[in-house]
C-alpha cells in the first residue's frame, strides 16, 4: 500500500486463499511518541524504546535497523487510523512495562482489512492462491519473479520484490536444524499454516545472506490441545505464578516470569520434553474466585478475571481421559497420575511450602507477593507445553529494509520485512521492554521496504 500511494504499479502474490495469514490474530502493535500517548501523558520515548530494545538484545540486534523501526512508528499508527482501523486505549500486558502497547479492534483482521482496501482503491492488483517459486535475478538487479497457480506457472516482470512470507514455522527441517526442536513434539506451532520459509529460501538462491536463523517467538501455556477452551478456565488457572516444576518434580525457575512470554518460553524450552507442570490446589482456586487471576490472559481477561466454571471443564477433562490436566487429594497420588516420582515431588511441594511460610524463597527469589502454599485438600497439575508464535529472522537487511549480500551489499530492487527478516532481536524476542512489537516490526518493516523501493523506482 505505501509503494501505491507513491504511484508503484503493485502485485501482492498470497500464497493462501485470503490474505494476511496470521496477522490476523494479533492483538496490538508496539508505537512509541504517538499523539495518543502525548494525550494521554505517556512520555516512554523513541530514545528509551531504542535504549531497552538494544540493552535486552545486549546489543546483538541491528542498531541502525532497531532505530528506524522505532523511528517508524508512530508514523505508522497514524497511517494507520487514516486507513479507519481503529485502536483501543494504550496499555501494558505486564508489570511495570512501557506502555507501547496499542491494541487493535477487531484485531489484526481490521488491519488486514483496511489495507486490502486502501491497495484496491490504489489499483493494486492481488493474486491469492498463488506461490512464488523464484525471485528472477539478472545482471546483479531483480527483473522479476515466478509464480505457480493450481497447476499453471507464470512469470512477471519486476523491478522491485519485497519478500514477506512469514517465515518458516511449519518448516521441520529448518526448526530442527536452526533451532534444535522437534516440531510437534517438544515445540508446537500457534496459529501458523504452511509457514515453510518460502520467501528465505528464494532469497537465499539470488545471494541473500542470513540473519536470526533459529530465533523463535516462545511462550508457554497449558493445557494444549484435547478440545479445551482456549484461554478457559483451566489454562487461566494454570498460567498463574504459582508452583511449576519440571518433568521430573523439580522447580526450575521464578515463576513470575509468567508475566514476560520470552522469559517462559526460554525457560520451559530448557524441557527436551518440550513441557512441564503448573500446580495449584483448591486454597489457590479459592484466591482465584475471590480475588481474580494476577496474570492476563489476553485482552478479555485482564487481572481480576475469576475461572469460572473451572470444575466444570476440569469434570470434562477427567471424563476425556485427559493426559494434559491431573488432580488427586495428594501430592503423591498426583505425583503418580503425572508419571513423576512422589518423593520427589513432595520434597519440592514440602521446601516451597517453606518458602511460602518464611515469606521468602531462598532458591529462585519469587516476589513474596506470589509465595502461595500449596495445602489442599485437593491437588491440580497441568501440562504447560512450549509453543511459539513464530520464527524472528532469516534473511538479513539493513535499515533500509534493502536485502543484503553475503559481501554486505544490497541486491538492487530487493526487501524483505516481518518475520522473514532477521536483525531486530538478537536471540529473544524483547518483550518485556515492548510490547507489541512483532506485530510493530511486521508493519514497520514493510512501510520502511515500500518507501524505500519508491525511492529506488525513481
Amino acid at each position: 500500500v505505501t509503494a501505491a500511494e507513491g504511484g508503484a504499479k503493485v502485485l501482492v502474490f498470497e500464497k493462501q486463499r485470503s490474505l494476511g495469514g496470521t496477522s490476523n490474530f494479533f492483538s496490538g502493535m508496539f508505537a512509541v511518541e504517538t499523539a495518543r500517548q502525548r494525550e494521554n501523558y505517556i512520555t516512554y520515548s523513541r530514545d528509551e524504546a531504542f535504549r531497552n530494545i538494544m540493552e535486552y538484545s545486549h546489543w546483538r540486534a541491528n542498531a541502525r535497523l532497531v532505530r528506524a523501526v522505532v523511528d517508524e512508528s508512530a508514523e505508522t499508527i497514524a497511517w494507520l487510523l487514516a486507513l479507519g482501523v481503529e485502536f483501543r486505549p494504550e496499555t501494558i500486558n505486564m508489570p511495570e512495562a512501557p506502555k507501547t502497547y496499542h491494541p487493535v479492534k477487531g484485531q489484526g483482521t481490521a488491519i488486514i482489512k483496511a489495507l486490502a482496501e486502501s491497495g484496491k482503491e490504489k489499483g493494486v492488483e492481488f493474486e491469492l492462491g498463488a506461490s512464488v517459486k523464484r525471485i528472477i535475478k539478472e545482471g546483479g538487479q531483480i527483473r522479476g519473479i515466478i509464480a505457480e497457480r493450481d497447476g499453471e506457472e507464470m512469470e512477471v516482470g519486476a523491478r522491485a520484490v519485497v519478500i514477506a512470507s512469514g517465515g518458516y514455522a511449519n518448516n521441520k527441517e529448518w526448526i530442527k536444524k536452526y533451532s534444535g526442536f522437534d516440531l510437534g513434539v517438544n515445540l508446537m506451532p500457534i496459529g501458523n499454516v504452511d509457514k515453510m520459509g518460502d520467501g528465505i529460501r528464494m532469497a537465499f538462491e539470488v545471494g541473500a545472506a542470513e540473519e536470526g536463523l533459529g530465533v523463535l517467538e516462545t511462550y508457554a501455556a497449558g493445557p494444549f490441545g484435547e478440545g479445551f477452551a482456549m484461554k478457559g478456565p483451566l489454562e487461566m488457572a494454570a498460567a498463574q505464578p504459582d508452583l511449576w516444576v519440571d518433568p521430573g518434580g523439580e522447580r526450575f525457575c521464578d515463576e513470575s516470569i509468567a508475566f514476560y512470554g520470552t522469559s517462559m518460553g526460554n525457560a520451559n524450552g530448557r524441557s527436551k520434553e518440550g513441557y512441564t507442570y503448573r500446580l495449584f490446589d483448591d486454597s489457590i482456586l479459592q484466591i482465584l474466585m475471590e480475588k481474580g487471576i494476577e496474570k492476563q490472559l489476553g485482552m478479555d481477561n485482564p487481572p481480576g478475571t475469576r475461572p469460572v466454571d473451572f470444575e466444570k471443564e476440569l469434570r470434562a477433562a477427567e471424563e476425556r481421559g485427559s493426559k494434559e490436566v491431573f488432580a488427586a487429594d495428594s501430592v503423591e497420588q498426583l505425583a503418580e497420575k503425572m508419571g513423576v516420582e512422589g518423593r520427589v515431588l513432595e520434597a519440592t511441594v514440602v521446601e516451597y511450602n517453606g518458602f511460602c511460610a518464611k515469606g521468602h524463597d531462598a532458591l529462585f527469589v519469587k516476589n513474596p507477593k506470589y509465595l502461595r502454599p500449596l495445602i489442599g485438600p485437593r491437588y491440580y497439575a497441568v501440562k504447560a507445553r512450549t509453543l511459539f508464535l513464530g520464527t524472528l529472522g532469516g534473511i538479513k537487511i539493513n535499515y533500509r529494509a534493502e536485502v543484503l549480500d553475503k559481501k554486505g551489499d544490497a541486491i538492487p530492487g530487493l526487501y524483505a520485512g516481518g518475520f522473514d527478516a532477521g536483525g531486530m532481536w538478537g536471540d529473544s524476542y524483547c518483550i518485556r521492554v515492548s510490547s507489541g512489537l512483532s506485530a510493530g516490526f511486521s508493519a514497520n518493516s514493510g512501510r520502511i521496504a515500500g518507501k524505500n523501493a519508491l525511492i529506488y523506482l525513481k
